[in-house]
């Protein structure tokens, strides 16, 4: 791992999705759209998704040949999304693709990375605002040269709560995600926010400006990178049910400290999702 950090540099990082010929998602912003939708008329992808895909795991394939990937948009074209204890690319080209199609600028690209299934390290890139969120195992997290701390607090009546919706939006799923915010805000939580991008919520509660996350329906892509950030800003990234993470398992609750996580880990009630490795 020491080795590929030094070969997968942050200046290697940079390279990738900072210059001028592959700004590809700042440009395409701006620009009009091909929209299709997946497992929902809420879940969308777009050709820039499927463009920068390629492009990420082809600068990484032609380093690391034999190394394996989970990317979002192979996934959803038919490739299983298993981890092994093989090197893994574990890759969101788009995450917060509705806001890209709406020109709503929380948009970021992932890079995740694990080792006999341990996350290892994390990239994401915040395009619209040249963030660079880092994390790397027992090495710290980063936004661009600045350390990351989460917030330390432990009272949910003093907690600021990141949520997204998941595409599912049938009436019973929207009951138990609607009931689930009223929850913690009957708990006096200070208030829920839904930003339209988990990586990036995940990266406001790295950096303290957040005190907990929680999501049904999100996936490996979007949780791979931001994991290893949170952890090594000194937050806790566990399962809803109270127990470890399942990075498989399309739930998640992360937080600053383990009294919160665990909080609403007894508050929410679960929204059920089929697990990403059995597609």
């Amino acid at each position: 791992v020491e080795l590929l950090w030094n070969l997968f540099s942050l200046q290697k990082a940079l390279e990738i999705l900072l210059e001028e010929k592959e700004q590809i998602i700042r440009k395409a912003l701006t620009e009009e759209k091909q929209v299709s939708t997946k497992t929902s008329a809420a879940d969308l992808v777009t050709e820039t998704d499927h463009f920068v895909e390629n492009l990420i795991i082809s600068v990484l394939k032609e380093k690391f040949p034999s190394h394996r990937f989970i990317a979002e948009e192979s996934t959803a074209a038919g490739s299983k999304c298993v981890l092994t204890d093989s090197p893994t690319w574990i890759i969101d080209p788009v995450d917060g693709t509705c806001n890209f199609v709406h020109r709503f600028p929380t948009v970021a690209v992932s890079i995740g990375f694990a080792v006999n299934k341990e996350l290892e390290f994390g990239v994401i890139y915040h395009c619209t605002e040249e963030r660079l969120y880092t994390g790397r195992r027992g090495q710290g997290a980063f936004c661009n040269d600045k350390r990351l701390q989460v917030s330390k607090e432990t009272d949910i009546s003093k907690a600021l709560i990141l949520t997204e919706i998941g595409p599912k939006r049938d009436p019973a799923t929207l009951k138990l995600f609607l009931g689930n915010i009223e929850r913690l805000l009957k708990a006096q939580a200070h208030g829920v926010r839904v930003i339209g991008s988990s990586t990036l919520a995940l990266c406001l509660l790295a950096s303290g400006a957040a005190d907990a996350y929680y999501q049904f329906g999100l996936h490996c892509w979007d949780l791979a990178a931001a994991t290893v950030i949170i952890r090594e800003a000194g937050g806790t990234v566990i399962d809803t049910s109270g127990g470890p993470l399942d990075l498989m398992s399309c739930r998640v609750i992360a937080a600053g400290t383990r009294e919160m996580a665990m909080f609403i880990a007894q508050e929410i009630q679960t929204i059920h999702y089929r697990r990403d490795d059995e597609n």
